[in-house]
């Protein structure tokens, strides 16, 4: 797992628990991995089209520093399958895990588009020297 994505948790992100709230972390994991799937699939068109049970392990709190980890799972012909989950980075203590999301790439009309990807790319290495 890769992580990319720091957080730094702050008075407006927390529920009336004090912890931090799980709408904003969700909100957090669904930019993080557009950004993932519009990178490895080169098409700024990607949409979220589902996400698996999502496990709330623990929580964060005002002043705590988390982390995003995406992993592609698998390549679909539109689709990229990642997985996720979010640490603390500074006690490695998971807060969350989603087994499945899977985002799809789209035509100009809305449509799925095949993407031709079969493995995980890095930019610099699309890039010529």
């Amino acid at each position: 797992m890769n992580f990319h994505t720091r957080k730094w948790i702050k008075p407006e992100d927390l529920n009336p628990n004090g912890t931090l709230f799980g709408g904003r972390l969700l909100e957090w994991i669904d930019e993080e991995a557009a950004l993932y799937a519009i990178i490895q699939l080169e098409n700024t068109r990607t949409v979220t089209k589902y996400m698996s049970e999502i496990n709330f392990r623990s929580s964060a709190r005002k002043g705590d520093i988390i982390e995003i980890g995406i992993e592609v799972v698998k390549f679909g012909s539109s689709s990229l399958t990642l997985a996720c989950e979010v640490r603390n980075k500074m006690t490695r203590e998971v807060i969350i895990t989603i087994d499945t999301i899977i985002m799809v790439s789209l035509d100009e009309n809305g449509k799925p588009k095949p993407h031709g990807k079969t493995q995980v790319e890095y930019v610099k290495d699309r890039l010529a020297d």
